[in-house]
């Protein structure tokens, strides 16, 4: 099924096309709120496959990992689409990760308002490593900013001079915290996860997470119950849209 949705900020119609569950013996209520459990929620797959046992509902946590793989990033996807368009003002940071020993840097992008733009795992964090990661962003994006925010890695600014000269660059410690903060989340999945295994699986599992995981975390801290009840239910509502659990018949 395909929905046409006004995606706010844009002005337009987007198409989102629901994954397609042919072939799976499970309805799409389950596979949905499997995949939500485990990119919402700190959960290893045995976990989510106990939590289903205690509904009545017998999946194997392979089972479980499948249906992550297979529709994690799609649902990703479709969230992002939703999305208002990102702000004009982006902030870039990159942080260590272990990944079978041995380290790494996550590179991550946020604009003002602390929307996940776009991650990239890389072996460096040197000029060709920022220089790969903005014109990965742009891609993403298909937009440039006013202005980037960086730290002092000098990396950044001579990246910044070869990719998007025009824009304003800010590069100083201190204004940097959105993107620093915006790291918390993953470093405690890392943790939960007790590390990754391989970049591949990093870069996937990270770019799902990223996308599904803030739908389900508005900020809180500046909304009252009532109005975080409500915010809820429209993300949720938006979730099944996307999964395709809303286009399901009801049954009598």
């Amino acid at each position: 099924m395909i929905l046409w949705l006004i995606v706010p900020g844009r002005g337009s119609l987007v198409s989102s096309a629901s994954p397609s569950y042919k072939g799976h013996r499970y309805p799409v209520e389950i596979i949905s709120h499997c995949v939500w459990l485990y990119f919402r929620f700190p959960l290893s797959f045995r976990e989510v496959e106990e939590l289903m046992l205690e509904r009545g509902v017998l999946v194997s946590h392979e089972t479980v990992r499948r249906w992550c793989a297979k529709f994690g990033q799609a649902y990703a996807n479709g969230l992002r689409q939703r999305r208002p368009r990102s702000g004009d003002k982006w902030h870039l940071d990159e942080i260590f990760i272990k990944i079978n020993g041995e380290q790494k840097y996550l590179w991550r992008a946020v604009d003002q308002d602390g929307t996940v733009l776009d991650i990239l795992v890389q072996s460096r964090r040197d000029t060709p490593a920022a220089r790969r990661f903005f014109r990965k962003l742009l891609k993403r994006t298909c937009s440039v900013s006013k202005v980037i925010v960086t730290d002092k890695l000098r990396s950044y600014g001579a990246a910044h001079r070869e990719v998007m000269p025009s824009v304003e660059h800010r590069s100083h410690k201190g204004l940097n915290n959105r993107a620093e903060n915006s790291h918390q989340p993953t470093r405690q999945r890392e943790h939960a996860m007790k590390g990754f295994r391989s970049v591949g699986r990093a870069q996937r599992f990270l770019s799902a997470f990223s996308g599904i995981s803030p739908h389900f975390r508005p900020h809180r801290h500046l909304m009252t119950a009532a109005h975080h009840r409500a915010e809820m239910t429209v993300r949720f509502a938006i979730w099944d849209q996307i999964t395709g659990a809303a286009s399901r018949p009801t049954t009598a």
